[in-house]
């Protein structure tokens, strides 16, 4: 697994699925287009920039470009970095046909031109960024957040409490919470959450 310090923008669910498997890194989808109308992903993304730096990987057709232009666009400079990947024709095994101008996506590359384009971009890192206790799941659910009878509605508060979308599934929240805060920092949130809100 190859660590990354940037949080990963990709535009696809199956483009996440593809680096899980090779990264271990924050990795947000765009969902295509609709990250143009989505702010709070595009607030989401902004957070995830001022705390850890975007590396933005989108595919090399037009789309990708856009998507990539838009996000570059809207996020401060100094907080992007660019990962291109080749122009290599082909269809990705899950489509009956390639896709609208005949390249693969991020999904469909190989491992080799992936970690080429991470290396290219110079964000290949192996250090651990974080420091101290993870908050964990078990910390969820003895906190109330998950598995109880008023799990949700307590993890609905915890959302809005830290200005995160109230759609992030458990897991997503998770990994944000690891992302932008300290343990202690969890703690303290839950303990001063009022649940009533």
């Amino acid at each position: 697994m190859i660590k990354l310090k940037q949080a990963v923008i990709v535009e696809g669910k199956y483009d996440k699925i593809r680096l899980e498997s090779l990264l271990d890194a924050t990795i947000i989808c765009t969902d295509g287009f609709a990250i143009f109308k989505d702010k709070e992903k595009q607030k989401l993304i902004r957070r995830l920039a001022e705390k850890k730096e975007i590396l933005i990987l989108t595919d090399s057709d037009s789309a990708g470009f856009k998507i990539r232009a838009f996000l570059g666009g809207s996020l401060p400079k100094d907080k992007v970095t660019h990962a291109y990947i080749p122009d290599v024709l082909g269809k990705e095994r899950r489509k009956a046909e390639p896709a609208k101008e005949g390249k693969l996506g991020v999904e469909g590359m190989q491992t080799k031109a992936l970690t080429d384009a991470l290396q290219k971009a110079g964000v290949l890192c192996e250090e651990n960024t974080q420091k101290g206790k993870r908050v964990e799941v078990v910390d969820l659910f003895e906190d109330g957040i998950s598995g109880g009878a008023n799990s949700k509605q307590k993890r609905l508060a915890l959302l809005k409490k830290l200005d995160l979308p109230q759609r992030l599934s458990t897991s997503s929240m998770l990994e944000m919470i690891n992302t932008f805060m300290s343990y202690e920092e969890y703690k303290s949130a839950v303990e001063g959450l009022d649940f009533d809100e």
